[in-house]
């Protein structure tokens, strides 16, 4: 079975939908492994995302990423990384498919309600962040 890392952000945690995500990964067949509620501090923020750290809007990442409590969490089951960018939807809220998370739940590219690996090599990476 492969595994992956979702994160339900800030936004989703505020909007107290952290049911309604966690029963869209299960009805998709993906198991919730692990989960943990925590608050990322700022240094955390900055090494979880230093993928994007030359990119414009990373200052603005890691403000929004460090200003409320995050869901992580591992699921698990077949092709769990595109599965789950699937139930995801496109990053953009406007442009996801209609009844994926985003396309539902999300106010905009910013606050886009969900993260998830976009590899099993990233996954695996994410994954060991967060569950050591």
């Amino acid at each position: 079975m492969a595994q992956t890392l979702s994160i339900i952000k800030p936004d989703g945690v505020k909007k107290r939908i952290i049911g309604k995500i966690i029963t869209r990964f299960e009805d998709a067949g993906l198991e919730v492994v692990q989960i943990k509620r925590l608050r990322l501090d700022v240094a955390q923020a900055q090494d979880f995302y230093a993928v994007h750290k030359e990119r414009p809007f990373f200052k603005d990442l890691v403000a929004f990423m460090t200003s409320g409590e995050v869901v992580v969490m591992v699921l698990e089951g077949e092709d769990a990384v595109e599965k789950n960018r699937e139930l995801m939807g496109a990053t953009d809220p406007k442009v996801a498919k209609p009844g994926t998370i985003r396309a539902d739940f999300a106010q905009n590219i910013d606050a886009n309600v969900v993260h998830g690996s976009d590899s099993a090599q990233n996954a695996q990476r994410e994954i060991a962040f967060f569950f050591a």
